[in-house]
């Protein structure tokens, strides 16, 4: 088996001038020189060893780049910071022994299929646990309703068509608050923890918190149809009918950016997680990406023939979904292509999307929910056969899977329902990020973190990764302007100055002979340069002559 090489192995030794001061680390002595009492070797001498395709799923850094030509400091920090990356990623390998959760799955008898085994059959199958997450509210007094799970997968948001406004920790049926606005609720979402949650109202925006006390009526915010929350940016996206699209900060109460999509009507809205880009889904078939810093939309995909229904993107950022008046439904590749990669056409069309965290897909017909699966988290969903079907008691409003359990939330006209999907959630969580479990002081704990963690709006763009490169192009108009502005390179070579020197030997011509010396060698350079340049033009010529076929006219080439 193959294994990962030692960390910081491939590293030179930083060069110090208080190294001879500084105690010298322990040396690793050889276990076979080592016995213990009893006489016995250790069989299994050194760190455990760890698989290197197990690294490489942690690892970060690319390797076949090569470091770019810098000072010697900088080489070391950048060699340096390569080894720690490898360390870490080396202790992430052995740490995944620790995640003992496994994904579900749902697999039929001889070949039977799965999309006609119903939900009674799934809870009657499970554990009383697992069996307790299936459950409907009758609430059709004030529906259709509208759902939101919180970011930690414990608590539940819903809001009815009809002023019904209630949140829940829906594992122990713990009721937070329920209260009724007196107006229509279009949407809802909780913001960065289960503490404040965002109600799309008939006329404006209202926060309240999990009490149902109002806080803020956000009135710039008007007749708003759908909500987003942008988690690490602190950013709630709203999109009304009049076509705006705005964005809030809520760590400080103030617009970030109010951008007009000329689109007439938005009420298709969704997110990406990976680069959090803002997808709107038109009446005229496109799909338009947004970002904040930008007044313009970042790239335009004609998605439909007619109006756009529906859109979800996976949490990978890879594939999204779209469903049109066309009754077509399409899986889209974002990495760079924007070319649909699936297409399938249902009898009546899906007016509602969501992805789940294993890349489940699930699409509301009517009062029909519609889940497809892949073959993994990183693979498209397959559209030929459903994985699982299941029918409501009346059309379906709101659709969103449950982070970190194998729970489809579906919103419709009689009120609630939370559905069992096997295979849906991350079976492991990361207990620093979104722990399920947390008190109220490890929330505010990070809640404090997460603010101080707070990314710019500015830096919201398609390709997350280009934040790490350096924009060359800028600077050099930057540096071709400050020498325009100057009237010369504050960064150019110095002349050469010879050092005066005694007993004679800084006469005018020694110096002259001096200056002349280091000219000729700068002059060499360039000579031997441009040489070299010419060799390797000529060397690429002729490979292409050799790969062409000969013509009449190569005698006049030179």
């Amino acid at each position: 088996m193959e294994t990962a090489p030692k960390p910081g192995s491939d590293v030179p030794p930083k060069k110090d001038k208080l190294q001879t001061k500084r105690k010298k680390p322990r040396e690793w002595k050889n276990p076979e020189s080592q016995r213990s009492l009893s006489g016995a070797q250790d069989p299994f001498p050194g760190p455990a060893p760890v698989p290197v395709e197990v690294v490489q799923k942690f690892c970060r850094i690319d390797k076949s780049r090569k470091l770019p030509r810098s000072k010697a400091k900088t080489r070391s920090r950048l060699e340096v910071a390569e080894a720690e990356e490898e360390e870490t990623s080396i202790k992430a390998a052995r740490s995944e022994l620790l995640l003992a959760e496994e994904p579900g799955f749902l697999e039929g008898e001889d070949g039977e299929d799965t999309a006609k085994i119903c939900q009674a059959d799934i809870v009657e199958a499970v554990d009383i646990a697992s069996a307790a997450k299936h459950f409907d509210l009758n609430l059709r007094q004030f529906g259709p309703y509208r759902l939101n799970y919180s970011r930690t997968g414990r608590h539940l948001a819903f809001g009815g068509r009809r002023g019904h406004v209630a949140a829940l920790d829906w594992v122990t049926k713990k009721l937070m608050c329920e209260i009724n606005v007196m107006e229509a609720v279009r949407d809802i979402r909780f913001l960065h923890s289960e503490a404040l949650l965002a109600v799309a109202q008939n006329r404006w925006l209202h926060i309240y918190d999990n009490q149902g006390i109002e806080l803020h009526c956000i009135r710039r915010c008007d007749r708003v149809t759908r909500l987003e929350f942008l988690p690490f940016h602190f950013l709630l996206a709203t999109a009304s009918e009049t076509g705006f699209l705005t964005y809030l900060d809520v760590s400080v109460g103030k617009i970030v950016a109010a951008l007009n999509a000329r689109a007439g009507r938005l009420d298709v809205m969704s997110q990406n997680p990976y680069n959090a880009v803002i997808h709107l889904g038109h009446s005229n078939g496109t799909v338009s990406l947004w970002s904040p810093a930008m007044k313009e939309p970042l790239a335009k995909i004609l998605c439909h023939r007619g109006g756009v229904r529906a859109v979800a993107v996976d949490s990978t950022g890879t594939y999204m979904a779209t469903s049109g008046l066309d009754h077509q439904l399409k899986i889209f590749d974002l990495r760079g292509t924007y070319q649909p990669l699936s297409t399938r056409t249902l009898p009546h069309g899906a007016g509602h999307l969501a992805f789940s965290q294993r890349g489940l897909l699930v699409a509301g017909m009517g009062d029909v929910v519609n889940i497809w699966a892949g073959q993994g988290k990183a693979s498209p969903p397959s559209l030929e056969q459903p994985y699982l079907t299941h029918r409501l008691s009346g059309p379906v409003h709101g659709l969103q899977f449950c982070p970190f359990e194998d729970v489809l939330g579906v919103g419709h006209s009689g009120g609630i329902t939370s559905m069992l999907v096997p295979g849906a959630g991350e079976p492991n969580f990361d207990g620093l990020e979104s722990n399920p479990y947390r008190s109220r002081k490890q929330r505010q704990e990070w809640e404090v973190k997460a603010l101080l963690e707070k990314v710019p709006a500015e830096l919201i763009c398609l390709d997350p990764r280009a934040l790490a490169e350096v924009d060359v192009i800028s600077l050099e108009q930057g540096k071709k302007e400050r020498i325009e502005r100057l009237g010369y390179d504050p960064e150019a070579k110095a002349p050469f100055q010879p050092k005066p020197k005694q007993k004679g030997r800084s006469s005018t011509a020694s110096l002259v002979k001096r200056k002349r010396k280091v000219m000729d060698e700068e002059h060499r350079d360039k000579v031997r340069q441009s040489l070299q340049q010419q060799q390797q033009q000529q060397k690429e010529a002729k490979a292409k002559s050799t790969g062409a076929r000969p013509s009449a006219l190569d005698r006049f080439v030179r």
